[in-house]
């Protein structure tokens, strides 16, 4: 019987849980991938596929709107399905503002866990989206005791979303917010980069989530070359999003510059408290397949 996944499903959720969960799903079986990109001006259509032996298969199609939020309006909709590994039956249907929350945030938050220094206290969040949102609870989740800096170009979205929660500070100076950070997470939708190489401190990791198109950066080039840089996916994020694609193509970032995806865990590691990290969350499928199945797995357990 296929099950629906509401999102009162949240009360069931935990982020470490969750984070394990992406970790524990890379040890299986590569999954094999498809994504289709469609594209009407700032709008975008966005359909993913997945299957990983041992998990089962799922899709997810996205469709991408900028101009609803002058609407009221979710900018990102869209509809997710979860298919049995036995014998490809329809297991779930997951609301899809749901499983999207959990896998992009919890995507990163895997990230901060193996190469943030374990010692960071200041985190900053450029953005005042709802990946902000995500990002907030996730990362107070694996560092509950830091304090939380928001910057975002609107500084009264900035404040609004900040009074969200006790004790969140709002930057001014997005430089000056830079240069205190241990953590920085990204969640904007520019084309052109805020965060600047220059502004980087020894020992702060990047979790750059916003940037999905092929025209979109967070991050100037001087940021990647000052950083060691890891994916998510390299499948998904290399000759797909702009933050990896446009420097790629100039030929001021390389291929060989990129230390590995999560596919390569063992490489996923800080090697001293002075070096930058920097990872692209990129997204795909499979990620949301590994979230997929530990969210259905969670409403199981009750």
């Amino acid at each position: 019987m296929t099950q629906i996944i509401g999102p009162e499903a949240e009360a069931k959720l935990d982020w470490i849980a969750l984070s394990d969960a992406i970790e524990a799903g890379h040890k299986l079986p590569r999954a094999e991938i498809g994504d289709t990109f469609l594209y009407r001006g700032d709008d975008t259509l966005l359909s993913r596929s997945a299957w990983i032996d041992g998990l089962g298969q799922l899709t997810k199609t996205a469709t991408i709107f900028p101009g609803n939020k002058a609407l009221g309006q979710p900018a990102i909709n869209g509809g997710v399905c979860l298919f049995s590994d036995r014998d490809g039956t329809l297991e779930a249907i997951i609301d899809f503002h749901l499983l999207t929350k959990w896998k992009t945030a919890g995507d990163s938050l895997l990230a901060a866990r193996k190469l943030a220094r374990r010692d960071s206290r200041k985190i900053l969040l450029v953005g005042a989206g709802n990946v902000t949102r995500s990002l907030r609870e996730a990362y107070a989740a694996a560092f509950p005791d830091a304090t939380f800096t928001i910057w975002n170009r609107s500084l009264a979205k900035g404040a609004a979303l900040a009074a969200e929660y006790p004790g969140m500070a709002v930057a001014r100076d997005l430089e000056a917010a830079v240069a205190e950070a241990d953590i920085i997470g990204t969640g904007t939708m520019t084309t052109d980069p805020v965060l600047r190489g220059k502004w980087l401190q020894p020992g702060q990791h990047l979790d750059l989530i916003g940037a999905y198109r092929p025209d979109m950066r967070e991050v100037d080039d001087d940021a990647l070359r000052r950083s060691r840089v890891f994916v998510d996916c390299r499948a998904t994020t290399l000759g797909h999003i702009g933050e990896l694609k446009i420097p790629l193509e100039a030929g001021v970032f390389f291929e060989s510059d990129v230390v590995g995806d999560y596919y390569d865990m063992d490489l996923l590691t800080r090697t001293s408290d002075h070096e930058i990290t920097l990872c692209k969350n990129g997204g795909g499928a499979h990620l949301d397949l590994m979230v997929a199945r530990y969210i259905l797995d969670a409403v199981r357990a009750g």
